[in-house]
This record gives C-alpha cells, sequence and structure tokens, in this order.
C-alpha cells in the first residue's frame, strides 16, 4: 500500500479530533474530485512501519476520537488487503477508538466484505459535483451517505441483506442550513438528458 499523508488533529473527516491516513489508489476518478493526486495507486509514499508509528503515536492520544481512512480509496485493490490488516491492528490496540472509511463504491456493492464488524462509519459513494454542496456533513455530494456500519449489519442480521443501511448522521448540521438545501434543489431547473 502507498498513501500521500497522514493528517493530525483533524476535524472535518469523521466525529471528534481524527487522524486521517491519505492512500493512494482510486479507479473512481471523479470530476472535480478534491485529491486526484491520489489517484495513482503508485503514487505517494511506501506505507512502512514508520508510517504506522505515526498513527499509532496520535492513536495513543486520549483526545483522538480515531482514525479515517481516505485517499484515493481504501477499497481500491492495491490497498484492500492492507488496509483491512492495518484496520484489525487498531481495532486490537485501541478498541475504543472509532474506525471511518471513505470510498467511491456503494455500500450495496461491498456490503459482502470482511472488513465491516470492525468499521464504525462508512462514507460511500462517488463525488459527484452536481450534487456538490459544501454544508454537508463529513460527505461532498449530495448522493453520498455517512452509514452507521454497525447499526447496519444489526438490521441486516434481524432482516434480511436487503436493507436500506443506518444513517450515522443527518445530511445538514441544523435545520437552516437543510431548508436552503431544499430550497435550491427546488429551484434548480429540471433537464433531461438523452443518451
Amino acid at each position: 500500500m502507498r498513501y500521500h499523508n497522514i493528517t493530525k488533529d483533524d476535524m472535518l473527516n469523521g466525529d471528534g479530533l481524527r487522524v486521517v491516513l491519505w492512500v493512494a489508489g482510486c479507479n473512481h476518478c471523479c470530476k472535480g474530485c478534491q485529491n486526484p493526486i491520489t489517484w495513482d495507486p503508485d503514487g505517494g509514499l511506501l506505507f512502512d512501519d514508520k508510517a504506522k508509528q505515526e498513527i499509532f503515536e496520535q492513536l495513543d492520544k486520549k483526545y483522538i476520537s480515531g482514525i479515517t481512512f481516505s485517499g484515493g480509496d481504501p477499497l481500491h485493490p492495491a490497498n484492500r488487503l492492507d488496509v483491512k490488516n492495518l484496520i484489525l491492528e487498531i481495532k486490537e490496540k485501541y478498541p475504543d477508538k472509532t474506525i471511518w472509511l471513505y470510498t467511491g463504491d456503494t455500500w450495496e456493492n461491498i456490503r459482502q466484505y470482511s472488513i465491516w464488524p470492525n468499521v464504525d462509519v462508512l462514507v460511500d459513494g462517488e463525488f459527484i459535483l452536481a450534487q456538490r454542496d459544501v454544508k454537508l456533513l463529513w460527505k461532498g455530494s449530495r448522493n453520498q451517505r455517512v452509514i452507521d456500519v454497525k447499526a447496519t449489519l444489526k438490521k441486516m442480521e434481524e432482516q434480511g441483506e436487503d436493507v436500506a443501511p443506518v444513517l450515522h448522521a443527518p445530511d445538514y448540521s441544523n435545520e437552516k442550513d437543510e431548508r436552503e438545501a431544499r430550497q435550491t434543489m427546488q429551484d434548480m431547473p429540471v433537464t433531461s438528458c438523452l443518451l
């Protein structure tokens, strides 16, 4: 696995203060992506023991809520196994820290992965520039979902696999932002596209 950055004391990519690992490699290549430099799986730096120790030093701090995996895409084929192993190690060493993971894939296409019992929150879906909204909590476009993975897995156990995922949080931090977003969507002209 390769990575581009480890961000410390991050407040933008999940609940509380977090450490964020920005991995290299993404096949989604979303138009308007904030991190196109991370698309190349051969870019960035080799994720080695020094990088892992840098993450652990952050997670050792009581005020750090957990880690967020972003990128790039942590579920890119070049990352999937190493990310899974790192998540398992973190959960064993830091059972009270939360793990967030961002991916351009959708829950419905990846829910069978064995990683999910160790992930707390998944932000799924490709970034869609036409649905960009800077007031959204922890996501960049309206199609993306901030999913409570543990609650979703429990719901699947009780009701079967074809249930809608349980959302971790509302789309907006307050009602005013939500009203403004709804009004903007209503005011948008209706367009059609013929393929």
